[in-house]
């Protein structure tokens, strides 16, 4: 069955960049940012017994089968400025912001209890809230205070670091796209900047036997954002040509907050390409680094990093395969941590977790290898 934008699950894929601007043009159209104050905002239950299905109260343009998709995912409605929405699952986090409550125990109460709470707590606000209503569903309930929250409009953000592309890695080309109701992300490739920007990685590799490894990979980047709170606007230096890309270390990041705006994004841009050769430098250090154990080593900086563990423990038990047990460099070991994402993929983790790992990954970069390379094996 065809997804509906409307759908709390629905997630696109781009092949290429007038498709993915295209996108994100006509969400910008559609999409209704409003403010209203945060003791004005009433939640209700939403399900087969909820008057408000039953009476048809939401707003203009609310379809039945919005209504129907959210009650079997959030199960929650909400009123902003006199009119009713659905609220979807993004919304979620940012709504228990706005009533300055968190805690396990929220998502175990009924819906109307969860409700009852909600209304009680917001009503104690004068602040305003800023809600994103977006195919059909309020999206997301941030603060309506601008050093709080800014709005970075997608497509301007994404015809920004197009520009800026054109300009410092001539013959770029926009590799994928892919975007949720959570988080929207690009990849570009820079293939005539391959030899001026991998040069010296790439002798490297031919001359610790890995010759396949360096003929293969391309310099690039990818663009993350998120209108519901989940990531700042951001890109980081990649390569790519395996079968996940590899973050680098290299990454720009400006929040949806303090009053930014899209000429924040901009700078910031000149910041991460002055940047990019530092970052291979990094990746191209670990190869002097030699560890005894890397094995536990491995394995003990997955349990630092917090990386999900059965994805983890495959990559783990691969390398372990491969390598013999005996001793391997520290770049040997980041590049076997790649796999974790190719596992992650294979389970069809969400696009928006698989990121967080692979932005840990590249924390690793800057980690002293030798604190945990140690004989003695760990507990995962």
């Amino acid at each position: 069955m065809e997804q509906e934008r409307f759908q709390d699950c629905y997630s696109t894929t781009f092949s290429s960049y007038p498709a993915m601007l295209g996108y994100h043009e006509s969400q910008s159209e559609s999409s209704l940012w409003t403010r209203c104050p945060v003791k004005d905002l009433y939640v209700e239950p939403l399900d087969l017994a909820s008057p408000l299905a039953a009476n048809d109260k939401f707003a203009p343009g609310i379809s039945k089968d919005a209504v129907y998709d959210t009650m079997a995912n959030l199960g929650l409605a909400i009123r902003v400025n006199g009119e009713y929405y659905p609220v979807r699952e993004t919304a979620y986090r940012s709504l228990l912001g706005r009533a300055k409550i968190s805690g396990t125990a929220l998502p175990k109460l009924k819906k109307q209890e969860l409700a009852d709470v909600l209304n009680t707590c917001l009503q104690l606000f004068k602040r305003d809230a800023l809600v994103l209503v977006r195919d059909e569903k309020v999206s997301a309930v941030h603060s309506g205070d601008d050093s709080d929250y800014s709005i970075l409009p997608i497509d301007e953000l994404i015809k920004t670091l197009q520009a800026k592309l054109d300009l410092r890695f001539p013959g770029n080309v926009f590799k994928e796209g892919y975007s949720d109701h959570s988080v929207t992300s690009g990849i570009w490739e820079f293939p005539k900047q391959k030899e001026s920007l991998l040069g010296a990685y790439k002798k490297m590799l031919s001359h610790t036997g890995k010759p396949h490894i360096a003929d293969k990979l391309i310099p690039g980047i990818r663009f993350t954002t998120s209108d519901t709170g989940v990531a700042s606007a951001k890109v980081s230096a990649l390569l790519l040509g395996g079968e996940m890309p590899i973050h680098i270390g290299s990454c720009i990041s400006v929040d949806h907050r303090n009053h930014n705006k899209i000429e924040n994004f901009e700078r910031a841009l000149d910041q991460l390409f002055a940047q990019f050769g530092d970052s291979i430098g990094k990746l191209q250090d670990l190869a002097q680094v030699w560890l005894s154990y890397p094995v536990n080593a491995m394995t003990r900086i997955c349990k630092k990093l917090s990386l999900p563990k059965k994805a983890a423990l495959e990559a783990v038990r691969m390398f372990e395969a491969s390598n013999g047990g005996g001793p391997a460099t520290a770049h040997d070991v980041f590049m076997a941590l790649q796999e974790i994402q190719f596992n992650l993929k294979a389970e069809k983790t969400p696009q928006s977790k698989i990121l967080l790992v692979e932005e840990s990954i590249a924390r690793t970069l800057s980690m002293d290898w030798e604190e945990y390379d140690l004989a003695k094996a760990v507990n995962y």
